[in-house]
């Protein structure tokens, strides 16, 4: 299992979640990350090095945006989260 920290970003988004369904869902997706963090989709160009994982609820996409490490210990530091809309160019905005 890896550890997972979150970016103030992230943290300040997961708080605002108010729907109970939506925050269990990514609870569940956030469980799949720290088993198998390879599990998302590595992107490429701006975003080299950073992972995405979809998250579906209600007809709509949300995303998870995160980082690998495995120097000393095993660790998941999710950069971002929301939805799908506008999301990569958020977290290239975030990232510099």
């Amino acid at each position: 299992m890896y550890e997972i920290r979150y970016t103030k970003a992230a943290e300040k988004y997961f708080i605002k979640i108010r729907e109970k369904r939506l925050k269990a869902a990514y609870r569940s997706a956030l469980n799949e990350i720290s088993g198998d963090p390879y599990v998302g989709e590595l992107k490429t160009g701006d975003l080299a090095g950073v992972y995405g994982y979809d998250v579906y609820y209600n007809k709509t996409n949300y995303e998870i945006a995160y980082r690998i490490y495995e120097e000393d210990d095993k660790l998941v530091v999710v950069i971002l989260a929301g939805t799908r809309e506008n999301f990569y160019d958020e977290l290239k905005r975030y990232m510099r």
